[in-house]
């Protein structure tokens, strides 16, 4: 009986153990998705004929300058929610 509440106590102990706070952990799991967007806009602009070359199609704005701009803000985000600090509930 004794060994049963040890594990269980020592479970909910590394649960309160983590590194950050859970809503640090959620401002990281959005700034990983912004991360992600940013290289899903990068996608594209490839032709199925080697031959052709389209430049407006691979080097339009999405590609350029929208889809870097939003990695790099991605980037600032999870440092953000890397370095924020809770709020003290008192």
């Amino acid at each position: 009986m004794a060994t049963q509440k040890k594990s269980t106590q020592m479970k909910e102990d590394k649960n309160k153990n983590f590194a950050l706070p859970r809503e640090n952990y959620l401002f990281l799991a959005a700034g990983c998705a912004i991360i992600v967007l940013g290289f899903v806009l990068m996608i594209g602009g490839g032709n199925e004929d080697p031959t052709i070359f389209n430049a407006d199609e691979m080097f339009s704005f999405r590609r350029i300058t929208l889809a870097p701009i939003i990695v790099v803000a991605g980037f600032i985000f999870v440092g953000y929610a890397i370095m924020r600090k809770p709020k003290q509930d008192k």
